[in-house]
């Protein structure tokens, strides 16, 4: 795993967002990040927020994480120093950072699956490419919840950005917005079908909006009901999460199912069995932990069943949201019998940035993502605004930290 180690210090401190253990989040002085790789960067962090995915490293993938793990991948800020190899950057330069860590080099980044880049892939744990802020599994990169970043492969990876518009429109480039976006293109729905999108959250609201975009009716489903209002605002046809939600789905597209479905939810499924068994696993000692999860772990799957359940026959399940069982029980004979296609994936932030920048960049703001964020914090705040997240308090829907403000 090339150009992603720990990086060594200056001496000099900076406040951080660190995992210390479940559901125990601080913020604290950790070293500053210094340049490792001549096409090493380091940003001062402008705006990072803190991601669903997140959440998993707060509780279910806890036995990965080692205390004083400085959190975050979705990140963005200004050039403050540049290794002598970086000719794309200057410090100065306001940069958006891609969650996974690819060189653009290899095989994979060059047939855009970045998110399987073969430079950076953790073989240690057979995952693909390193993340930041995301725990051993994903290569123990210190993330950008904090002031400020150190960024390998800086003539690849970071996003050069305009000065306008703020901030959160292109943070969002990071992460959530293209993930959305490859849902959206791997449930590939022709023109005019309807889409229905598991899951409200983030991920999500910008999947339902860009389907929208698009001309798809499009049907949400999620048990929080502030953000099925925050969907309903958007001309999205909203559903609550009960025992007729499937028979509502089918009401709505002549008793077929949607002929694309998101899951837009993941291992953070509400309500379920196998849920509460990854929070007990999460709670063993961490090597029990991890090897249990690594051989036999299972995921909550409400958010794919109800993917599975709700779609027509020939119709297409796109996954985008994280999954981490080994042993997940699936009704394969239903899904061979319907004819489902399933397309999956971590995703490959690089490949859709010349498709979103328009989208961004558009002074209309057509996805409205200057008003996604429901939470303006600073970086101190986080302890706080991790458990207002996960427990979905105060109409939370997005949290932006700011460290730099």
């Amino acid at each position: 795993m090339a150009g992603t180690g720990q990086p060594s210090m200056k001496g000099e401190a900076m406040r951080a967002v660190t995992w210390q253990g479940r559901r125990e989040i601080e913020v604290k002085d950790v070293p500053d990040p210094e340049l490792i790789e001549p096409d090493d960067v380091i940003i001062e962090v402008s705006s990072t927020a803190i991601c669903g995915s997140d959440l998993h490293l707060y509780e279910a993938l806890g036995p990965f994480m080692d205390p004083g793990d400085v959190l975050g991948h979705e990140t963005m800020g200004t050039v403050v120093e540049a290794g002598p190899a970086v000719e794309q950057l200057a410090p100065g330069d306001r940069v958006v950072v891609p969650f996974n860590i690819s060189c653009g080099n290899c095989w994979m980044c060059r047939n855009g699956l970045q998110s399987q880049c073969e430079t950076t892939q953790v073989r240690k744990h057979g995952t693909g490419a390193a993340l930041f802020g995301y725990s051993r599994l994903y290569g123990s990169v210190p993330g950008g919840q904090a002031e400020r970043l150190r960024v390998p492969f800086a003539n690849y990876g970071p996003i050069k950005v305009d000065k306008a518009p703020p901030d959160e429109r292109f943070l969002y480039l990071s992460d959530i917005l293209p993930t959305a976006w490859q849902a959206y293109q791997y449930a590939d729905p022709e023109p005019g079908a309807t889409v229905a999108v598991i899951g409200l959250g983030p991920v999500g609201q910008l999947a339902a909006r860009i389907a929208r975009h698009f001309g798809h009716p499009v049907i949400g489903v999620d048990p929080v009901e502030h953000r099925r209002d925050v969907a309903a605002a958007h001309g999205i046809e909203v559903l609550d999460l009960d025992d007729q939600t499937i028979s509502a789905v089918l009401d709505r597209t002549d008793g077929r199912g949607a002929d694309a479905t998101i899951d837009a939810v993941g291992m953070e499924a509400h309500g379920s069995a196998a849920k509460l068994a990854f929070r007990m696993v999460s709670v063993l000692p961490s090597p029990v932990g991890r090897k249990l999860m690594t051989t036999a772990g299972t995921d909550a799957l409400g958010g794919l069943m109800l993917a599975l359940e709700t779609v027509r026959r020939g119709g297409t399940v796109s996954i985008s949201g994280v999954y981490g069982g080994k042993t997940d029980p699936l009704p394969m004979m239903d899904m061979f019998d319907r004819q489902l296609q399933i397309r999956m994936g971590q995703c490959n932030v690089r490949r859709w940035t010349d498709d979103l920048m328009p989208l961004v960049s558009d002074p209309d703001d057509p996805l409205d993502l200057q008003r996604l964020a429901s939470h303006r914090l600073p970086l101190e705040a986080a302890p706080d605004a991790y458990a207002m997240f996960q427990q979905k308090r105060d109409n939370c829907l997005k949290v932006v930290l700011r460290p730099n403000p």
